[in-house]
């Protein structure tokens, strides 16, 4: 069984599907020939065709366009936006179209498609290729939004995703895409869309994170161990819908708990997360919430990046401070 990283292991995932599935296609700027910007598309075309992995003009909106189309007639599409922030001239089609579908026609027609983007920053990338907008797409009714912080998850998740009756939003962590390798046997074999992973017991203090920032929030667990604070560590995974229940239910054990997440502070997904466990699980909490986040900025430039993303040291500084809360 060979241990792949995660942008090879959507690379499997990719070819599983196109393989099991006539219906499954892929489009979007690059996605062909080249392999995309990444390389996740690497060798689909000559494997399957350019009718099934379809380079497209440098156009979010028309590649979104495309692909409600397709999807409405039957295809599987699956359209990579080369970063994150380019999705923005697509807003028009998700907000407006991809998500409204169902709704718009009572359920006669659904929209089985996949929007890929790479996500988030520390990649010592420019503007319009850091950004965190996770919680601006969890906001519209009518998508689910997954964001896997390890090969395994992206493998599983992203097979579930092509195979979900509805829109998906598929947000990769470009940062760790090639820096931690699983054995991953292709077996087909999905993980279920919204239901977090709790990949580290604990009784003191909860953490929660999702994608990228995963890897920070478990380092930070281990060095609370040594310091004798036992963090339970969970990995959101599906952004929306929400599995607040499993957060709820280790809040109640630990009676503490601190999101982590890169984006800015303010309308954070984390902002979510605190409400919905100040709402359902107030008298389990024997401290504030805390939330260690990016600032209510642009990403910077690369000099200042490492200042605006969490560390594993201001993780551990508002976990500590949790603990020791009176």
């Amino acid at each position: 069984m060979p241990a792949i990283t995660l942008i090879e292991a959507v690379n499997l995932a990719l070819a599983h599907e196109l393989k099991r599935d006539n219906d499954v296609v892929i489009l979007g700027e690059d996605v062909g020939i080249n392999g995309g910007v990444f390389r996740a598309t690497n060798g689909l075309a000559q494997k399957f065709g350019e009718d099934r992995v379809i380079d497209t003009p440098l156009a979010e909106s028309m590649i979104a366009g495309l692909a409600v189309g397709m999807a409405a007639q039957g295809l599987k599409p699956i359209a990579e936006m080369q970063f994150e922030a380019f999705m923005m001239p697509a807003y028009d089609m998700i907000y407006n179209h991809i998500a409204r579908m169902r709704l718009r026609t009572r359920g006669r027609i659904t929209l089985p498609m996949v929007i890929r983007a790479p996500w988030g920053g520390g990649i010592h990338a420019p503007e319009h290729h850091s950004d965190s907008p996770e919680a601006q797409c969890a906001h519209i009714p009518g998508l689910k939004v997954v964001i896997p912080s390890n090969p395994s998850r992206a493998y599983g998740l992203l097979l579930a995703a092509i195979r979900d009756p509805d829109p998906v939003l598929f947000f990769e962590p470009k940062r760790v895409y090639r820096i931690v390798k699983h054995e991953i046997e292709d077996n087909g074999e999905e993980y279920p869309l919204g239901t977090c992973f709790v990949d580290r017991e604990g009784t003191d203090i909860t953490l929660v994170s999702w994608g990228a920032m995963m890897h920070e929030t478990l380092q930070a667990a281990d060095k609370l161990e040594q310091q004798g604070i036992s963090a339970e560590v969970i990995d959101v995974a599906t952004i929306s819908p929400l599995d607040i229940d499993t957060i709820l239910e280790s809040v109640a054990k630990t009676g503490r708990l601190c999101i982590v997440c890169e984006a800015p502070r303010s309308g954070s997904w984390a902002s979510e997360i605190a409400a919905q466990v100040s709402e359902e699980g107030l008298f389990h909490l024997l401290a504030p919430i805390g939330r260690v986040t990016g600032y209510d900025t642009t990403m910077p430039y690369y000099k200042l990046e490492k200042q605006f993303m969490p560390s594993v040291d201001r993780i551990i500084e508002e976990a500590r401070r949790l603990v020791e809360y009176k």
